[in-house]
Protein backbone atom coordinates (compact mmCIF):
# COMPACT_ATOMS: atom_id res chain seq x y z
CA UNK A 1 0.00 0.00 0.00
CA UNK A 2 3.08 2.63 0.50
CA UNK A 3 4.24 1.31 -3.11
CA UNK A 4 0.84 2.23 -3.97
CA UNK A 5 0.66 5.76 -2.66
CA UNK A 6 4.03 6.74 -3.90
CA UNK A 7 2.85 5.47 -7.53
CA UNK A 8 1.08 8.25 -9.45
CA UNK A 9 -2.57 7.97 -9.42
CA UNK A 10 -3.19 7.71 -12.95
CA UNK A 11 -0.71 4.91 -13.79
CA UNK A 12 -2.97 2.49 -11.06
CA UNK A 13 -6.08 0.63 -11.83
CA UNK A 14 -7.88 2.12 -8.70
CA UNK A 15 -7.92 4.94 -6.39
CA UNK A 16 -6.53 4.85 -2.64
CA UNK A 17 -8.64 6.96 -0.60
CA UNK A 18 -7.99 7.71 3.26
CA UNK A 19 -11.24 7.46 5.67
CA UNK A 20 -11.58 10.72 7.81
CA UNK A 21 -14.36 12.37 8.84
CA UNK A 22 -14.32 14.53 6.00
CA UNK A 23 -13.68 12.31 3.50
CA UNK A 24 -16.46 9.49 4.86
CA UNK A 25 -19.16 12.02 4.09
CA UNK A 26 -19.49 10.78 0.18
CA UNK A 27 -19.39 7.21 1.31
CA UNK A 28 -22.33 7.48 3.41
CA UNK A 29 -24.79 4.43 3.37
CA UNK A 30 -28.72 5.64 2.20
CA UNK A 31 -30.88 6.11 5.18
CA UNK A 32 -33.68 3.63 4.82
CA UNK A 33 -36.97 5.67 4.84
CA UNK A 34 -40.27 4.03 4.44
CA UNK A 35 -41.81 5.79 1.31
CA UNK A 36 -45.83 5.78 1.05
CA UNK A 37 -47.58 2.74 -0.26
CA UNK A 38 -48.58 3.06 -3.85
CA UNK A 39 -51.54 0.49 -3.21
CA UNK A 40 -53.50 3.36 -1.22
CA UNK A 41 -53.18 4.82 -4.54
CA UNK A 42 -54.33 2.01 -6.71
CA UNK A 43 -57.85 1.48 -7.94
CA UNK A 44 -59.39 -1.73 -6.42
CA UNK A 45 -62.51 -1.58 -9.09
CA UNK A 46 -62.62 -0.61 -12.88
CA UNK A 47 -64.39 -2.34 -16.02
CA UNK A 48 -63.31 -6.22 -15.92
CA UNK A 49 -64.08 -7.47 -19.47
CA UNK A 50 -64.36 -11.52 -20.18
CA UNK A 51 -62.24 -13.12 -22.24
CA UNK A 52 -61.90 -16.76 -23.94
CA UNK A 53 -61.08 -19.28 -20.88
CA UNK A 54 -62.98 -17.58 -18.03
CA UNK A 55 -65.49 -19.47 -16.36
CA UNK A 56 -68.61 -18.14 -15.93
CA UNK A 57 -72.29 -18.81 -14.17
CA UNK A 58 -75.68 -17.66 -15.42
CA UNK A 59 -78.81 -17.21 -13.41
CA UNK A 60 -81.88 -16.53 -15.02
CA UNK A 61 -85.23 -15.82 -12.91
CA UNK A 62 -88.88 -14.87 -13.99
CA UNK A 63 -91.54 -13.26 -11.48
CA UNK A 64 -94.53 -15.26 -12.50
CA UNK A 65 -94.84 -19.26 -12.12
CA UNK A 66 -95.31 -21.46 -15.13
CA UNK A 67 -92.84 -19.12 -17.17
CA UNK A 68 -89.60 -20.65 -19.05
CA UNK A 69 -87.66 -19.98 -15.98
CA UNK A 70 -88.06 -20.57 -12.15
CA UNK A 71 -89.17 -17.61 -9.82
CA UNK A 72 -86.04 -16.60 -7.50
CA UNK A 73 -87.98 -18.94 -4.66
CA UNK A 74 -87.43 -22.67 -6.45
CA UNK A 75 -84.43 -23.99 -7.39
CA UNK A 76 -83.71 -24.87 -11.38
CA UNK A 77 -82.51 -21.13 -12.02
CA UNK A 78 -78.90 -22.08 -12.13
CA UNK A 79 -77.64 -22.98 -15.44
CA UNK A 80 -74.21 -24.04 -14.50
CA UNK A 81 -70.98 -23.13 -14.97
CA UNK A 82 -69.69 -22.66 -18.38
CA UNK A 83 -66.10 -21.38 -20.34
CA UNK A 84 -66.54 -18.58 -22.99
CA UNK A 85 -65.58 -20.59 -25.98
CA UNK A 86 -62.10 -19.72 -27.75
CA UNK A 87 -64.89 -17.45 -30.02
CA UNK A 88 -65.78 -15.50 -26.99
CA UNK A 89 -69.60 -17.24 -26.68
CA UNK A 90 -71.59 -18.99 -23.85
CA UNK A 91 -74.63 -20.74 -24.47
CA UNK A 92 -78.05 -20.15 -23.21
CA UNK A 93 -81.54 -22.01 -22.97
CA UNK A 94 -83.94 -20.47 -25.65
CA UNK A 95 -81.26 -18.00 -26.90
CA UNK A 96 -78.42 -20.32 -27.75
CA UNK A 97 -74.91 -18.33 -28.11
CA UNK A 98 -74.63 -15.23 -26.54
CA UNK A 99 -71.09 -13.52 -27.16
CA UNK A 100 -69.69 -12.24 -24.21
CA UNK A 101 -65.86 -11.76 -24.76
CA UNK A 102 -64.91 -8.13 -24.54
CA UNK A 103 -67.75 -7.48 -22.23
CA UNK A 104 -67.93 -6.83 -18.06
CA UNK A 105 -70.43 -8.89 -15.75
CA UNK A 106 -73.35 -6.29 -16.14
CA UNK A 107 -72.68 -5.67 -19.59
CA UNK A 108 -73.54 -9.98 -20.02
CA UNK A 109 -76.09 -9.64 -18.20
CA UNK A 110 -77.96 -6.61 -20.17
CA UNK A 111 -77.09 -8.87 -23.40
CA UNK A 112 -78.78 -12.13 -21.87
CA UNK A 113 -81.97 -9.65 -21.33
CA UNK A 114 -82.44 -8.15 -24.62
CA UNK A 115 -82.05 -11.58 -26.02
CA UNK A 116 -84.58 -13.15 -24.10
CA UNK A 117 -87.50 -10.34 -25.28
CA UNK A 118 -90.36 -12.39 -26.27
CA UNK A 119 -89.24 -15.88 -25.09
CA UNK A 120 -89.33 -14.73 -21.08
CA UNK A 121 -91.77 -12.55 -19.08
CA UNK A 122 -89.19 -9.49 -17.10
CA UNK A 123 -86.49 -12.05 -17.01
CA UNK A 124 -83.45 -11.31 -14.12
CA UNK A 125 -80.36 -12.50 -14.91
CA UNK A 126 -77.43 -12.88 -12.33
CA UNK A 127 -73.75 -13.60 -14.16
CA UNK A 128 -70.25 -14.03 -11.89
CA UNK A 129 -66.82 -15.08 -12.42
CA UNK A 130 -66.40 -18.74 -11.06
CA UNK A 131 -62.95 -19.46 -12.54
CA UNK A 132 -60.86 -16.47 -13.80
CA UNK A 133 -58.08 -17.25 -16.52
CA UNK A 134 -57.35 -14.42 -18.33
CA UNK A 135 -57.17 -11.66 -15.54
CA UNK A 136 -54.17 -13.50 -13.57
CA UNK A 137 -50.61 -12.91 -12.93
CA UNK A 138 -47.79 -15.44 -13.35
CA UNK A 139 -45.96 -15.91 -9.93
CA UNK A 140 -42.46 -18.05 -10.62
CA UNK A 141 -39.44 -18.82 -8.39
CA UNK A 142 -38.53 -19.04 -4.90
CA UNK A 143 -42.20 -18.53 -3.63
CA UNK A 144 -43.81 -21.25 -1.43
CA UNK A 145 -47.02 -21.11 -3.75
CA UNK A 146 -46.18 -20.51 -7.73
CA UNK A 147 -48.82 -20.47 -9.93
CA UNK A 148 -51.44 -17.89 -11.21
CA UNK A 149 -52.62 -15.47 -8.90
CA UNK A 150 -56.30 -13.92 -9.89
CA UNK A 151 -56.13 -9.84 -9.90
CA UNK A 152 -59.81 -10.33 -9.16
CA UNK A 153 -59.77 -10.69 -5.66
CA UNK A 154 -58.21 -7.85 -4.76
CA UNK A 155 -54.68 -8.38 -5.91
CA UNK A 156 -53.40 -5.11 -7.16
CA UNK A 157 -49.47 -4.98 -6.95
CA UNK A 158 -46.38 -7.07 -6.74
CA UNK A 159 -46.30 -7.38 -2.86
CA UNK A 160 -50.27 -8.62 -3.16
CA UNK A 161 -49.16 -11.52 -5.63
CA UNK A 162 -46.50 -12.55 -3.84
CA UNK A 163 -48.04 -12.88 -0.67
CA UNK A 164 -50.65 -14.44 -2.35
CA UNK A 165 -48.26 -16.83 -3.81
CA UNK A 166 -47.50 -17.74 -0.52
CA UNK A 167 -44.31 -14.95 0.11
CA UNK A 168 -40.51 -16.21 -0.33
CA UNK A 169 -39.59 -19.16 0.44
CA UNK A 170 -36.68 -20.02 2.43
CA UNK A 171 -35.24 -16.00 1.73
CA UNK A 172 -34.73 -13.68 3.93
CA UNK A 173 -36.33 -10.41 1.91
CA UNK A 174 -32.83 -8.89 2.09
CA UNK A 175 -31.32 -11.70 -0.08
CA UNK A 176 -34.73 -12.01 -2.11
CA UNK A 177 -34.75 -10.75 -6.07
CA UNK A 178 -38.24 -9.49 -7.78
CA UNK A 179 -38.46 -9.34 -11.61
CA UNK A 180 -41.60 -7.80 -12.80
CA UNK A 181 -42.22 -8.48 -16.72
CA UNK A 182 -44.97 -6.81 -18.76
CA UNK A 183 -45.52 -7.88 -22.59
CA UNK A 184 -42.20 -9.07 -22.28
CA UNK A 185 -40.18 -6.36 -21.25
CA UNK A 186 -38.67 -6.32 -17.79
CA UNK A 187 -40.27 -3.19 -15.85
CA UNK A 188 -38.72 -4.14 -12.10
CA UNK A 189 -35.29 -5.28 -11.09
CA UNK A 190 -35.75 -4.40 -7.11
CA UNK A 191 -35.06 -6.24 -3.90
CA UNK A 192 -37.99 -7.38 -2.04
CA UNK A 193 -37.10 -5.81 1.12
CA UNK A 194 -37.26 -2.32 -1.10
CA UNK A 195 -40.81 -3.34 -2.44
CA UNK A 196 -41.36 -3.51 1.07
CA UNK A 197 -39.96 0.02 2.16
CA UNK A 198 -42.54 0.99 -0.10
CA UNK A 199 -41.48 0.59 -3.82
CA UNK A 200 -44.38 -1.98 -4.67
CA UNK A 201 -45.87 -1.09 -7.90
CA UNK A 202 -49.14 -2.09 -9.70
CA UNK A 203 -49.82 -4.66 -11.63
CA UNK A 204 -51.67 -5.75 -14.84
CA UNK A 205 -53.50 -8.70 -16.04
CA UNK A 206 -50.48 -11.11 -17.74
CA UNK A 207 -47.73 -9.65 -15.68
CA UNK A 208 -45.18 -12.43 -15.04
CA UNK A 209 -43.52 -11.59 -11.39
CA UNK A 210 -40.34 -14.31 -10.71
CA UNK A 211 -38.81 -14.44 -7.47
CA UNK A 212 -34.99 -14.92 -7.19
CA UNK A 213 -32.46 -15.68 -4.58
CA UNK A 214 -29.95 -12.52 -5.08
CA UNK A 215 -26.81 -13.52 -2.50
CA UNK A 216 -25.62 -9.79 -1.44
CA UNK A 217 -22.52 -10.46 -0.34
CA UNK A 218 -19.11 -9.49 0.57
CA UNK A 219 -15.77 -10.77 1.67
CA UNK A 220 -13.37 -10.31 4.88
CA UNK A 221 -10.29 -11.37 5.08
CA UNK A 222 -7.04 -11.28 7.22
CA UNK A 223 -6.37 -10.86 10.28
CA UNK A 224 -10.60 -11.03 11.68
CA UNK A 225 -11.69 -13.22 14.08
CA UNK A 226 -13.79 -15.23 11.07
CA UNK A 227 -13.23 -14.45 7.53
CA UNK A 228 -15.13 -15.28 4.69
CA UNK A 229 -18.53 -14.62 2.75
CA UNK A 230 -21.33 -12.74 4.90
CA UNK A 231 -25.03 -11.50 3.85
CA UNK A 232 -25.46 -7.71 3.58
CA UNK A 233 -28.28 -8.63 6.43
CA UNK A 234 -29.65 -5.00 5.12
CA UNK A 235 -29.38 -2.58 2.53
CA UNK A 236 -27.48 0.38 5.08
CA UNK A 237 -24.81 -2.00 6.57
CA UNK A 238 -21.51 0.15 7.74
CA UNK A 239 -18.08 -1.53 7.90
CA UNK A 240 -18.35 -1.09 11.37
CA UNK A 241 -21.72 -3.79 11.70
CA UNK A 242 -19.95 -5.76 9.16
CA UNK A 243 -16.63 -6.01 11.32
CA UNK A 244 -18.93 -6.91 13.99
CA UNK A 245 -20.41 -9.89 12.04
CA UNK A 246 -17.02 -11.25 11.85
CA UNK A 247 -16.34 -11.28 15.11
CA UNK A 248 -14.10 -7.81 15.24
CA UNK A 249 -10.05 -8.02 14.57
CA UNK A 250 -7.78 -10.22 16.35
CA UNK A 251 -6.10 -9.10 18.82
CA UNK A 252 -2.82 -11.30 18.52
CA UNK A 253 -2.65 -10.74 14.51
CA UNK A 254 -4.29 -7.54 13.18
CA UNK A 255 -2.45 -4.32 12.64
CA UNK A 256 -5.31 -1.75 13.55
CA UNK A 257 -3.70 1.12 11.08
CA UNK A 258 -4.28 -1.40 8.02
CA UNK A 259 -8.12 -1.73 7.55
CA UNK A 260 -8.69 -1.72 3.90
CA UNK A 261 -12.02 -2.26 1.98
CA UNK A 262 -11.51 -3.08 -2.08
CA UNK A 263 -14.11 -1.96 -3.99
CA UNK A 264 -14.12 -2.55 -7.99
CA UNK A 265 -16.07 0.46 -8.77
CA UNK A 266 -19.13 2.06 -7.46
CA UNK A 267 -21.34 -0.96 -8.98
CA UNK A 268 -24.42 0.99 -7.26
CA UNK A 269 -23.78 4.61 -8.52
CA UNK A 270 -21.14 4.45 -11.41
CA UNK A 271 -21.37 0.44 -13.14
CA UNK A 272 -18.16 0.07 -14.22
CA UNK A 273 -16.44 2.61 -11.91
CA UNK A 274 -12.85 3.02 -11.68
CA UNK A 275 -12.11 0.94 -8.58
CA UNK A 276 -11.48 2.36 -5.01
CA UNK A 277 -8.87 1.02 -2.17
CA UNK A 278 -10.43 2.74 1.30
CA UNK A 279 -7.65 2.81 4.01
CA UNK A 280 -8.83 3.30 7.69
CA UNK A 281 -6.18 3.28 10.55
CA UNK A 282 -8.71 2.15 13.86
CA UNK A 283 -5.93 2.91 16.05
CA UNK A 284 -7.43 6.31 16.00
CA UNK A 285 -10.61 6.78 18.35
CA UNK A 286 -12.51 8.76 15.78
CA UNK A 287 -12.07 6.31 13.13
CA UNK A 288 -15.18 3.92 14.97
CA UNK A 289 -17.23 6.60 14.36
CA UNK A 290 -15.65 7.17 10.50
CA UNK A 291 -16.25 3.17 10.62
CA UNK A 292 -20.05 3.74 11.89
CA UNK A 293 -20.93 6.08 8.68
CA UNK A 294 -18.91 4.11 5.88
CA UNK A 295 -21.76 1.97 3.98
CA UNK A 296 -20.78 -1.23 2.50
CA UNK A 297 -21.54 -2.61 -1.29
CA UNK A 298 -22.18 -5.53 -2.54
CA UNK A 299 -18.87 -7.41 -3.68
CA UNK A 300 -16.87 -5.47 -1.61
CA UNK A 301 -13.78 -6.92 0.12
CA UNK A 302 -12.51 -6.13 3.98
CA UNK A 303 -8.84 -6.90 4.20
CA UNK A 304 -7.03 -6.46 8.08
CA UNK A 305 -3.22 -6.56 7.64
CA UNK A 306 -1.16 -8.61 10.50
CA UNK A 307 1.20 -6.67 12.80
CA UNK A 308 4.54 -6.53 11.74
CA UNK A 309 5.49 -7.69 15.12
CA UNK A 310 3.15 -10.94 14.17
CA UNK A 311 5.00 -11.29 10.92
CA UNK A 312 8.44 -11.14 12.59
CA UNK A 313 7.07 -13.74 15.61
CA UNK A 314 6.05 -16.27 12.34
CA UNK A 315 9.54 -16.02 10.53
CA UNK A 316 11.47 -16.51 14.10
CA UNK A 317 9.01 -19.61 14.57
CA UNK A 318 9.57 -21.05 11.52
CA UNK A 319 13.59 -20.49 12.13
CA UNK A 320 13.51 -21.78 15.44
CA UNK A 321 11.65 -25.19 14.01
CA UNK A 322 14.52 -25.25 11.30
CA UNK A 323 16.87 -25.58 14.01
CA UNK A 324 15.29 -27.89 16.77
CA UNK A 325 15.06 -30.13 13.86
CA UNK A 326 18.60 -29.88 12.75
CA UNK A 327 19.36 -30.28 16.61
CA UNK A 328 17.58 -33.16 16.68
CA UNK A 329 19.08 -34.96 13.51
CA UNK A 330 22.84 -34.27 14.80
CA UNK A 331 22.20 -34.64 18.82
CA UNK A 332 22.50 -31.75 19.62
CA UNK A 333 19.98 -29.81 21.48
CA UNK A 334 19.36 -25.55 21.07
CA UNK A 335 17.73 -23.94 23.44
CA UNK A 336 15.12 -21.77 23.43
CA UNK A 337 16.47 -18.86 25.23
CA UNK A 338 18.52 -18.29 21.91
CA UNK A 339 16.31 -16.98 20.82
Amino acid sequence: MGGAQASSTEALPFDVIDLTPTSVVAFRPPPSVDRPSVTSRLSAGGRVAVAPGDVLRVRIFEPYEGSIFPTIQRPGADLGTQRVTDAGTINIPYVGSVAVAGLDLSQIEQRIVDQLKGKAQDPQVIAEFVSDRSHTVMVSGDVKNPGRVSILEGTRSVIDAINRAGGPFNLPSAQAEVVVRRQGQVILTAQYSELLAGGDIGIQKNDEIVVRPNSRIFTVLGAVQKSGNFELTKPNLTLLEALGQVGGLSDERANKTGVFVFRLGDIQNIPGGRARVFRLDLAQPVSIFVAQQFGMQTRDVVYVTNAPLYEYNKILSAVYRTFSVVGVGTGSVIPATSF
